[in-house]
């Protein structure tokens, strides 16, 4: 099976339709702090909901398209990272990412979306991947810095939660920087 560590104690791996009730149980932890980050469908409410949520991704997957995966802290599921969009023929990806709060601090989401572009951008051969965030989450938008993307724009008033519509961050990072910084990073 495939898991990659992302350091001694934290895995990254598929996170797919049998986890279905591990994923209930994490939402259940996560699920309020999630909530206002995090698109409406994701966030489900019991084992079914959750069920559905892996289908949905491993469709997409089969599909060549998004794909999820989940971030195991100590053998816990505490979080994950995706491709929310995934378009091969266009040559690029959304990647995205979610933690519960007790796993948030430790580098977790930078390395496994890090291990999503090199996969993403070098094996797959795609040109482009961006980032969305909510302007005002600033653990979202540190992220895609230290990832090396660029801010490319805000969109006014583009994401709705709460009865309020909240501006949206477009972050990107093109295939030759992030290679460039990859050479950089291991010299």
């Amino acid at each position: 099976m495939f898991s990659l560590p992302l350091r001694d104690d934290a895995r990254l791996r598929p996170l797919e339709t049998w986890h279905a009730a591990e994923f209930a149980v994490h939402l259940d932890r996560a699920r309020e702090h999630i909530r206002p980050w995090v698109g409406q469908g994701f966030v489900t409410d019991d084992v079914d909901g959750a069920r559905g949520t892996l289908r949905r991704y491993a469709e997409r997957q089969a599909a060549d398209g998004a794909r999820l995966y989940g971030i195991w802290l100590d053998g816990t599921l505490v979080g994950g990272v995706m491709f929310t969009a995934f378009d091969a023929a266009s040559g690029s990806c959304e990647v995205g990412c979610w933690l519960e709060p007790a796993a948030e601090g430790h580098g977790l989401v930078t390395e496994a979306c890090g291990a999503l572009l090199d996969w993403a951008l070098t094996e797959r051969g795609l040109h482009r991947a961006e980032w969305h965030c909510r302007a005002d989450n600033e653990r979202s938008s540190a992220v895609a810095k230290r990832l090396g993307m660029t801010l490319e724009g805000v969109r006014r008033q583009s994401w709705p939660f709460g009865g309020t519509r909240h501006d949206k961050q477009v972050w990107a990072v093109l295939a030759p920087e992030w290679r460039a910084s990859r050479r950089c990073r291991e010299e």
